[in-house]
């Protein structure tokens, strides 16, 4: 018990840590003209709000938990919890609704069957990010409910708590109202989750037919790198298959524990850990696909050119 419970902590630990640089690299990489030597891309603004709604859920989910897996208990009171919950929960929602709208935008821009209209008004920064603040005002919205089935930890005795997380608890709502939440909230995830899936399928769809088409051309080169167009598809898979895979595991857990079973502490740790892996992992993956990123890096190793940024 004592392993596992020290296992969890390193776990907790080594995600905050390793996702709290990641969110923080991307997001001075989308605003920071210095550190990129280039203009900001419309793709900059939804990145960035991907990067601030990644550390979000961090900071809400998985510094209260840490300091309970190291045996804090009452570090918030009520108020306090029903200000982290509701936080957690618009800031999952947004990343969410942010991923997708990346994964349209993208596929507005990659594929031919779209109007040249729509695809000049999805360039234009000015409704991205209306879009980007749509997003942030409908999972205010819909989860202002969300604080009243928080309690403080003082209240974990009482016969009406379902779920006990060590520093807060969740109130058992009666079945009316915890279906009304799970019709809610599956409607409005499905949604955005239908739009990813679409996006993701047409952009691989597209840039494996243009693979195709081109194939000659880099079937006749020696060069050992792969083309942009693999490089596009792989980040579309990686971000597309981590997100469902990690997103699915963790709404299935929180589902089960909220309709059926009072958790175990190891069920509640597993839990947080994939709900914590996508905000830690996923702008590593963006980081290291961005072409600004990686022409510096072949910049720096070309020879001659190792003191170009001194």
């Amino acid at each position: 018990m004592a392993s596992s419970k020290w296992e969890t902590r390193i776990i907790l630990v080594a995600q905050m840590g390793v996702g709290i640089l990641g969110n923080t690299s991307l997001f001075c990489l989308c605003n920071f003209t210095l550190f990129t030597g280039q203009k900001v891309r419309c793709t900059d603004i939804i990145l960035s709000q991907l990067a601030l709604a990644n550390s979000l859920v961090l900071f809400s989910k998985g510094i209260p938990h840490t300091m309970a897996a190291f045996g804090s208990k009452y570090f918030l009171n009520e108020v306090g919890c029903q200000f982290v919950f509701y936080f957690h929960r618009v800031a999952r929602g947004v990343g969410l609704s942010i991923t997708s709208l990346l994964s349209g935008f993208q596929a507005i821009r990659l594929c031919p069957n779209f109007s040249r209209w729509m695809e000049h008004r999805m360039r234009s920064s000015k409704c991205i990010g209306f879009c980007c603040f749509l997003c942030w005002i409908l999972h205010l919205s819909v989860n202002i409910f969300v604080p009243f089935r928080i309690t403080g930890p003082t209240h974990s005795k009482n016969l009406s708590v379902n779920t006990n997380y060590g520093y807060c608890c969740a109130l058992n709502p009666d079945r009316f109202m915890m279906l009304l939440v799970v019709v809610i909230f599956s409607t409005v995830d499905l949604t955005f989750l239908g739009l990813m899936t679409w996006a993701s399928g047409s952009m691989v769809l597209v840039l494996h037919r243009h693979k195709q088409r081109v194939q000659h051309i880099h079937s006749n080169s020696h060069s050992l790198r792969p083309s942009p167009e693999v490089r596009a598809t792989r980040t579309i898979l990686i971000l597309a298959s981590s997100y469902f895979s990690t997103y699915s595991l963790s709404s299935l857990l929180s589902l089960w524990m909220a309709l059926f079973v009072i958790p175990g502490q190891w069920v509640l740790d597993t839990s947080i850990v994939l709900s914590l892996c996508f905000p830690t992992f996923s702008p590593f993956v963006l980081i290291c696909s961005d072409t600004r990123v990686t022409a510096k890096i072949v910049l720096f190793h070309l020879p001659g050119r190792e003191n170009t940024f001194c």
